[in-house]
């Protein structure tokens, strides 16, 4: 069975998500990706985009 983990939310529009996970709220599409890919190296996560404007980081493991 896997165990999957929402390790961080990163968004440009923090009306739109909430949670007990640690959101990081960007200004532009261009930093929603470079610190998406950043903390997706940082956490040994993967990077999913649910919406054009937020990405979350999964960690998957078995």
């Amino acid at each position: 069975m896997s165990d999957q983990k929402i390790l961080a939310i990163v968004t440009l529009q923090k009306e739109t998500v909430a949670g007990g996970s640690p959101i990081f709220v960007v200004d532009s599409r261009e930093e929603l990706e470079r610190q998406s890919f950043t903390l997706e190296k940082i956490l040994d996560a993967m990077v999913h985009e649910v919406a054009p404007t937020t990405f979350i980081l999964v960690r998957h493991s078995d």
